[in-house]
């Protein structure tokens, strides 16, 4: 009998939004350091896993004519505007041959290697990962195919978090490894 090798992680970056709090342009294209923000997301993403889905929709012409997403493969949500499961739907099924997905958010820029490949090493005995700061749950979020397999139902703005409540879900405090800020409006960034 010959055994089929399993399959490699996928990583997923969310960045389709149109961050209507972030005033004054494309908070995806936004200079941090020199850089594009999503730039450090898709960066820190392409370290940890061999094939990345970087999911997009609103300003995607501009954002991928802007930012340099290196081997990532683009996948355009159309409907973005539905809310965050519409782009992880996208993404999820863009990783139909992965066994498991690791997901960021493009506004993260300092979630690094380290704490992507050490939430994909607590999958084990579980059906999802979930990243905590302090307690507080964050990203990366790790799904495995059953929990993958439920990502094609969700529906609003809520992301993964009423689906996981459904699954043994490990959560991993990764606080000692990196800040998970977010970048929500020109301030924060201002901030950095």
């Amino acid at each position: 009998m010959t055994r089929t090798p399993a399959s490699a992680p996928a990583g997923i970056v969310l960045a389709a939004g149109a961050s209507r709090r972030f005033a004054g342009g494309v908070k995806q294209l936004a200079d941090l350091r020199g850089r594009p923000l999503l730039s450090y997301a898709v960066e820190a993403m392409s370290a940890a896993v061999g094939d990345v889905i970087v999911v997009l929709g609103h300003a995607a012409g501009e954002i991928s004519a802007a930012v340099d997403l290196g081997g990532a493969r683009i996948v355009i949500a159309p409907d973005w505007d539905d809310g965050q499961s519409a782009s992880l739907k996208r993404g999820v099924a863009a990783a139909a041959d992965a066994d498991a997905v690791a997901v960021t958010l493009g506004d993260q820029p300092f979630i690094t290697p380290a704490v992507i490949a050490g939430a994909l090493g607590q999958l084990e005995g579980f059906d999802a990962v979930r990243a905590t700061y302090d307690g507080v749950p964050g990203h990366p979020v790790v799904l495995s195919r059953p929990v993958m397999d439920a990502v094609a139902g969700l529906s609003g703005d809520t992301g993964a978090r009423d689906l996981l409540a459904r699954f043994r879900v490990r959560k991993w405090e990764a606080g000692h490894l990196c800040s998970a800020a977010d970048i929500d409006t020109r301030e924060e960034l201002a901030q950095l």
